[in-house]
């Protein structure tokens, strides 16, 4: 299948809007249908869930607001096997006919093996998982086979040396700042994609936000430059300028969201050497600033026996370290996320089960000490007696 000449642009179903902050399965869909009806009316088809999203609802939020209210044609719909669910080759099976119920489609347009890494590979090894999912294809349930991939390169160069003929393309995480990233190693692994001849769709091109909510000096290089284009547009252009990329996934979950990158993908124009220049530039300072480079998929927080808002608590430490508004405002966010149900970072039990989760490889443990530290032990925290 000739995948390069579509449109550029997915819309990422990992983050859609939902009604109650913290509560990931109070879906707006009235919100969502617009969403959805405005990206399909700009021109783009593409939509990519997965079983796993938004605690284990989101295929079927997207029946509702998408499958259910849109011809087949009009759409192509991409979803994934959970590599850290099944527990044997049934278990393929009946996942996999679960997610053609839970969207209501025949087949997938696309289907991939999700979140591929050493803490799986043997699994999927010993069950066939790769050979299923070529199955599936050779039965017309799945148009396009892929896996997304967290992992180092020598491991991607491994399965498809191994089992390059189960794939049609590769998801990579690629942004300008996980490019040489010792953890990510973006610039390898699309290397080893192109090597064996595996068209690429980018996932976290704005790395949770990150990318969006630049430090100031960062952000006045690029509107200094162009005034009228966002910091995300930056970072969409730049993912999509990368050989060999065929699409760029966004979780957009705001109308202005659709319509900027809509508006960068209709008319698309790669990054020239000038820009290019301005991103290495922006690569310096934001490195310079950020403390944890979390991109907030919350994976790390499936299965936290403290039930611990990791990524928030990132995102809240990662604000004061870049020095973006003052301590105390940071300091109530902290304590109304601790306060909402959620364990503080000095709950932590060092179990270790959010790092085997982590597709970033991060040192959750430790980073969670800075943040308790930074945070905790003063003035501004209530009294909350543990939990248990």
């Amino acid at each position: 299948m000739e995948l390069m000449n579509e449109k550029k642009l997915g819309f990422g179903c990992m983050r859609l809007p939902v009604l109650e902050e913290g509560n990931q399965t109070s879906f707006d869909y009235e919100k969502m249908e617009k969403l959805f009806d405005t990206f399909i009316e700009q021109g783009f088809t593409y939509f990519d869930t997965a079983y796993t999203y938004h605690g284990y609802e989101a295929e079927k939020a997207v029946k509702k607001a998408l499958v259910d209210r849109h011809p087949r044609e009009a759409f192509q719909l991409a979803t994934k096997m959970p590599l850290r669910d099944f527990k044997d080759s049934d278990d393929l099976e009946k996942i996999f006919n679960e997610q053609l119920a839970n969207c209501g489609v025949e087949y997938f347009d696309y289907y991939l093996l999700h979140n591929m890494g050493y803490n799986v590979y043997d699994k999927c090894v010993k069950y066939d998982a790769f050979n299923f999912v070529k199955q599936k294809k050779a039965d017309g349930k799945i148009k396009v086979v892929g896996m997304s991939f967290h992992d180092m390169p020598e491991l991607l160069d491994k399965i498809l040396s191994e089992y390059g003929d189960c794939f049609d393309f590769v998801q990579l995480q690629i942004n300008y700042i996980d490019m040489d990233q010792a953890n990510v190693r973006g610039r390898e692994c699309l290397e080893v994609a192109r090597k064996y001849g595996k068209p690429v769709t980018v996932m976290e091109p704005c790395k949770g936000g990150t990318l969006v909510n630049l430090p100031e000096e960062a952000e006045k290089l690029m509107k200094d430059y162009a005034p009228d284009s966002s910091a995300a547009s930056w970072a969409m252009r730049f993912a999509a300028s990368q050989q060999g990329v065929f699409r760029v996934l966004s979780g957009m979950n705001s109308m202005e969201q659709v319509l900027d990158n809509c508006k960068t993908f209709v008319d698309f124009k790669p990054l020239n050497d000038e820009e290019m220049e301005i991103i290495r530039k922006a690569v310096d300072i934001i490195n310079s600033k950020t403390a944890v480079p979390c991109t907030a998929c919350e994976y790390c927080t499936h299965g936290c026996p403290k039930n611990i808002a990791i990524p928030q608590y990132f995102a809240v430490y990662n604000s004061i370290m870049r020095t973006t508004g003052s301590f105390s405002s940071q300091q109530v966010y902290y304590n109304n996320i601790a306060m909402n149900g959620h364990g503080k970072a000095s709950e932590c039990i060092k179990c270790g089960k959010c790092e085997q989760a982590c597709p970033q490889h991060l040192p959750i443990r430790s980073h969670l000490e800075e943040v308790a530290g930074k945070f905790e032990g003063n003035n501004f925290f209530p009294t909350r007696q543990a939990k248990d």
